[in-house]
């Protein structure tokens, strides 16, 4: 533990299913977000493969990236300090990478790679508490059934596999082709909860269950809809 209580987190993250999951887990969250178009797209460009990197290293690699423009937000805003969290979350079959679809021609390639096959999903975790970082990675494996064609252009026709890693969201409507899964459903989800709330409460931010009242984020998004630090509010984007 730092030796500091914290009321809230931020959030770097424009993942709906972070500030859900963080709800559910009952932390107190602000976001912080890039401040305009540009900036987002200069953060969509650290998600980059490297030539002959591995998917572990790679999404490690991508959350310090993000945690380190994330803390530059944060100082240029001058907003209240707190404990700033990030996540990155990708798929792999094997070494293969398998990053959010730019079409639907590469949406329906990668479905149907993962169709009758078991691949790994990997989400990375990283919180700086203002002094230190601390990193966490989850690895889950996950098994589709084999999928009729017609069944995975019908998903792609749906627009649910852009902008997600591997093509698809756990928690959508190719759910009901998931055989069997292999770790943490939440780490598929965008963030492993188990390991999130380890780091969160060693930087000393208050969780559900830790024997204190988990105060209010004031003037900070808690899942409420109020406006993110660094950005308007936006619409809901994917995973």
């Amino acid at each position: 533990m730092t030796g500091r209580s914290h009321d809230f987190v931020y959030l770097a993250s424009q993942s709906p299913r972070r500030r859900q999951l963080l709800e559910q887990a009952g932390v107190a969250h602000r976001l912080l977000l890039p401040a305009g178009p540009e900036a987002a797209q200069a953060l969509e460009a650290l998600e980059a493969h490297r030539a002959g990197e591995l998917p572990a290293a790679y999404v490690q690699r991508v959350t310090r990236l993000k945690l380190a423009a994330a803390r530059r937000r944060l100082a240029a805003a001058g907003v209240p300090a707190a404990p700033v969290l990030c996540a990155d979350t990708t798929v792999a079959l094997g070494r293969a990478i398998l990053g959010k679809p730019a079409d639907a021609g590469e949406a329906l390639a990668a479905l149907r790679r993962l169709s009758g096959r078991t691949h790994r999903v990997l989400t990375a975790v990283a919180v700086h508490d203002g002094r230190r970082v601390r990193e966490a990675l989850s690895v889950s494996h996950v098994r589709f059934a084999p999928l009729a064609d017609e069944v995975l252009r019908a998903y792609v026709d749906s627009g649910e596999p852009f902008g997600k890693a591997g093509a698809y969201a756990i928690q959508g409507a190719l759910a009901g082709h998931i055989a069997h899964i292999d770790g943490s459903h939440s780490g598929v989800m965008g963030l492993p909860l188990y390991e999130t709330v380890q780091l969160l409460r060693a930087a000393g931010v208050r969780t559900a269950l830790t024997g204190e009242s988990l105060a209010p984020a004031r003037g900070g998004v808690t899942g409420q809809g109020r406006a993110p630090v660094g950005g308007r509010k936006r619409a809901r984007p994917p995973r």
